[in-house]
């Protein structure tokens, strides 16, 4: 059956995001009913997209847009050309652009793995002097090779297979997270830890265990970006972890690797497996990573290394995700927010003694050797997927 090159608007109606409010972060906007849809909400998702870390009110919505479930969400800012589906009816800004495709023509999921193939072209096809952008001229340009019909519903359901195993993993996680959050909850801040009725509570903390400040019980540290200047400083083996990688799970690889000789010549450092990772600049403050691996951070990330087995990277995690909004309340700065190491370092905290933390470290290392393995079968899932994706889109391997 013949393939044939269309043009986007010609499959269905493409649209952009409405967000006419200036400053972006007026309240009154915030804090409705309606999901907010970000660039680093469409980055972030899978298939579908149904998780969203902001929402408009009524206000919010009346000077924005509420897009259908099922319309296909492009970035053309910041993230260029991520692409995924509304799993819910949602409101985006002017930096992404909706397309609702034409049932007659498309399947939406078709059209999103077209974006995956052609992403990198977009990125090409947007560079900027100043910053990146894929206009919505800019992309009706740009031809797509289509099939029938019948066949990108069966494309779309080989691949949609891959994505729906990465989704359920990803629900699991979510799951996973909760629980274990929970439990932190429970001990160390409800201190309904197991004993917790035998025990005394000695200046405002259970008896045997420490007060102090999180560098009392914690090694911290920076990281550091090797020159740009040097192409010799890149492309290496060594794992290399930037601030927009973090994002509250375990980091098991990484956009950018450099080579020892970055690491002797700069001030990148080599932290341990199962370092806990912050971000300490502008939006991402607050955000999370343990790395899975031995790897280097740029100087966006403080490090927190558990030394033994008394002050587990678990504990650290978590304390950490519990004080996620005070991170973000300390942050200074004018023109933009920033925290450092040493408010990293200064955060009041408090260790269990070592026979609770024992107790603790047994319950929860599960929780997070789950998350871990999830998380490795997705990158599994996704290489699998990709392998097979331009086969597919292309008509090399027929369904």
């Amino acid at each position: 059956m013949k393939w044939e090159t269309k043009k986007l608007n010609e499959i269905g109606f493409v649209g952009r995001g409405k967000s006419r409010h200036r400053p972006r972060d007026a309240s009154h906007l915030y804090g409705g009913e309606y999901p907010f849809i970000q660039t680093a909400d469409v980055k972030h998702s899978d298939l579908y997209l149904s998780s969203y870390s902001k929402t408009y009110s009524e206000a919010g919505l009346a000077q924005s847009k509420l897009w259908n479930k099922g319309t296909l969400c492009i970035t053309i800012a910041a993230n260029i050309a991520d692409t995924a589906i509304l799993g819910i009816d949602a409101c985006f800004p002017d930096s992404v652009l909706g397309f609702n495709a034409d049932e007659n023509k498309c399947d939406v999921r078709f059209v999103k793995y077209q974006f995956d193939i052609l992403q990198r072209r977009y990125k090409q096809f947007s560079q900027g002097a100043a910053q990146d952008n894929l206009s919505l001229e800019k992309l009706l340009t740009v031809p797509l090779l289509v099939p029938p019909l019948q066949i990108q519903h069966k494309i779309a359901s080989v691949l949609s297979v891959y994505d729906d195993l990465i989704e359920n993993n990803q629900r699991r996680i979510v799951l996973v997270e909760e629980a274990a959050r929970q439990v932190y909850q429970e001990w160390f801040v409800r201190f309904q830890f197991p004993g917790y009725e035998h025990t005394k509570m000695v200046d405002g903390v259970p008896n045997g265990w420490k007060k102090g400040k999180l560098c009392d019980f914690y090694t911290t540290s920076s990281g550091g970006t090797p020159s740009r200047k040097n192409p010799e400083f890149y492309n290496g083996n060594i794992n290399w972890v930037k601030t927009k990688e973090l994002n509250e799970n375990f980091i098991i690889d990484t956009e950018e690797k450099i080579t020892e000789d970055a690491l002797r010549k700069s001030s990148a450092k080599l932290f341990p497996a199962r370092t806990v990772l912050v971000a300490m600049y502008g939006a991402t403050i607050g955000k999370l990573g343990i790395i899975s691996m031995p790897a280097a951070t740029n100087q966006a990330c403080c490090a927190i290394i558990s030394p033994n087995l008394t002050a587990h990277y678990s504990y650290s995690y978590l304390f950490l995700y519990e004080r996620k909004q005070q991170l973000m309340n300390l942050s200074l700065g004018a023109a933009q927010k920033n925290i450092n190491q040493d408010i990293v370092k200064e955060l009041d905290m408090i260790l269990p003694s070592e026979q609770i933390m024992g107790i603790f470290v047994d319950v929860i290392e599960p929780f997070f050797e789950t998350i871990l393995n999830l998380q490795i079968q997705n990158q599994k899932l996704k290489q699998a997927r990709d392998l097979l994706l331009p086969k597919l889109m292309t008509g090399e391997v027929l369904v």
